[in-house]
């Protein structure tokens, strides 16, 4: 088989399922020398699948692999790494406990040429013998990057590394990657800012639902191009508008966040949300929506900023401080959210449970009605209800969301709550969050699905880099816009 010597990788027809869930069915990138190649696609597009196969994380079912025209048993992160592809990604691989020059040590990577890049990179004084875990973040993702470019990698992925770096190291990493490319080494990129992308890549690879959709060399006004391959088809949005119009809520808000920041990426998010209002809340991965909700659920403490709940000042310094004020969390991981153990029954009677008095009855036929009602409007499986754990994905998730239908709730905080379910139960579970608001409940919802805004919100912000970038009414919820949006090229800075 002939192949172009300037083809330094080339991954063909790459699929991987997990049990039934296809996460990449025909994925496909290649990088010729001097090249840097952005991998881009929405939240669940499979880069991250397909970031794990070319590094060898994880082995596909199909499709192949080839460096430098020779097939790649990337078997392992170590082997990947000799085949001359190593990566660098946002979280750094490091050991917390052990010093610089041990974590150095056991990557085999040498001190001299460390120091050589650690001074290109603009961080020429750090000592060998500084523990990692007293190292801020920023100072974490160089050494990272450093390690990588000692090991003179023939192919560089550099995935969403400048996150959260401040201007000067972005400006940096931007540089030595060209460089890289510039000295016949290829470059793979991935990141959720155009502004970076257009400055360092000369193509565009772009995932939609587990397969490449389309390749762009990167050009003036090829965003919207890009936008397009990510979206796919179009969506009869007048159609869904019609659906979604409600009145706008009006009075005083039941939660209202100003100039909220919480380390390391939520810089800066304001925005009202009022009683019987669900808002929505759309970002890509890492952009700070993990530090918002964790901040208003008492997980974290805020750096800066202010929330007020019925118009009162709030300040959390534990969850049980958030559920007193009203504020109830669902994480996306449903596993934080249930006693995996516990029967059905017990799982949604468990905040009536936690407000019994010390003395008095017990009211449990009022318990039980609400909870058999909750099930029954749910259409929760509980032929499996004496272990929670034994229940599919989506009726487990449907638990956890009627524990607040039998309950009540005055402020509820969903994050992600139709990740990994079915179609099925995703629509059974829309109109239950419009139940909720339509019983007076305020709703925060994080979606990683920009479908979901028509379909379950009255409005939506967007956070990029830590910031709300644009507010969006339901049935102005575009989804080329939220896209947009989401990777910083429109929008508006504000609050709601």
């Amino acid at each position: 088989m002939t192949t172009d010597p300037d083809l330094l990788l080339d991954a063909r027809g790459v699929a991987k399922s997990f049990g039934a869930v296809r996460a990449l069915t025909d994925a496909h990138l290649s990088v010729a020398r001097g090249e840097v190649v952005a991998l881009l696609g929405a939240n669940g597009a499979g880069k991250s699948t397909f970031v794990k196969i070319l590094t060898g994380a994880l082995k596909p079912d199909a499709g192949h692999v080839r460096i430098r025209g020779a097939e790649a048993r990337v078997g392992s992160p170590a082997a990947a790494r000799r085949s001359g592809l190593v990566p660098v990604y946002q979280e750094p691989s490091l050991i917390p406990d052990l010093d610089i020059g041990d974590n150095l040590r056991l990557g085999g990577t040498d001190r001299g040429d460390f120091r050589h890049w650690m001074e290109a990179l603009s961080l020429p004084d750090l000592r060998m013998d500084a523990l990692v875990r007293d190292l801020p973040l920023a100072t974490l993702r160089i050494v990272d990057l450093a390690r990588a470019l000692a090991a003179q990698p023939d192919v560089l992925l550099l995935d969403e590394l400048t996150a959260a770096l401040p201007t000067d190291l972005v400006e940096r990493v931007l540089e030595v990657a060209r460089a890289q490319a510039e000295d016949g080494r290829g470059v793979i990129y991935i990141s959720h800012r155009f502004a970076e992308i257009a400055a360092l890549c000369d193509r565009a690879t772009v995932l939609r639902d587990g397969r490449t959709v389309g390749e762009a060399r990167i050009e003036p006004g090829v965003e919207e191009r890009v936008v397009e391959m990510m979206l796919g088809a179009k969506i009869d949005l007048e159609k869904r508008a019609a659906e979604v119009a409600r009145p706008k809520p009006a009075g005083q808000p039941r939660l209202s966040v100003q100039g909220l920041a919480v380390a390391p990426k939520l810089t800066d998010a304001s925005f009202t949300l009022h009683p019987g209002e669900v808002l929505g809340v759309v970002a890509l991965e890492g952009q700070g929506q993990d530090e918002l909700f964790e901040a208003l659920a008492g997980f974290r403490q805020p750096a800066a900023g202010s929330i007020e709940v019925d118009g009162a000042p709030a300040r959390f310094g534990h969850p049980a401080d958030a559920i007193a004020a009203g504020l109830s969390f669902v994480p996306g991981d449903r596993a934080e959210a249930l006693f995996r153990e516990r029967s059905v029954r017990e799982n949604i009677a468990m905040p009536f449970s936690a407000r019994m008095r010390r003395w008095g009855p017990l009211r449990l036929r009022h318990e039980k009605a609400r909870v058999a009602e909750a099930i029954g409007r749910l259409q929760i499986d509980t032929r499996a209800q004496g272990e929670v754990q034994r229940l599919s994905g989506g009726n487990q998730q449907k638990v956890t969301i009627g524990r607040w239908l039998a309950h009540g709730v005055r402020t509820l905080l969903l994050f992600d709550p139709t990740r990994g379910i079915d179609v099925r139960t995703k629509r059974q579970i829309y109109p239950l969050v419009r139940d909720l608001a339509e019983q007076g409940a305020a709703i925060l919802y994080y979606t990683s699905e920009l479908e979901e805004v028509p379909l379950a919100c009255d409005r939506a912000i967007v956070i990029f880099n830590g910031r709300v970038v644009d507010i969006v009414e339901a049935t102005e919820a575009d989804e080329a816009r939220l896209m947009r949006a989401a990777y910083g090229l429109t929008g508006t800075e504000g609050a709601a």
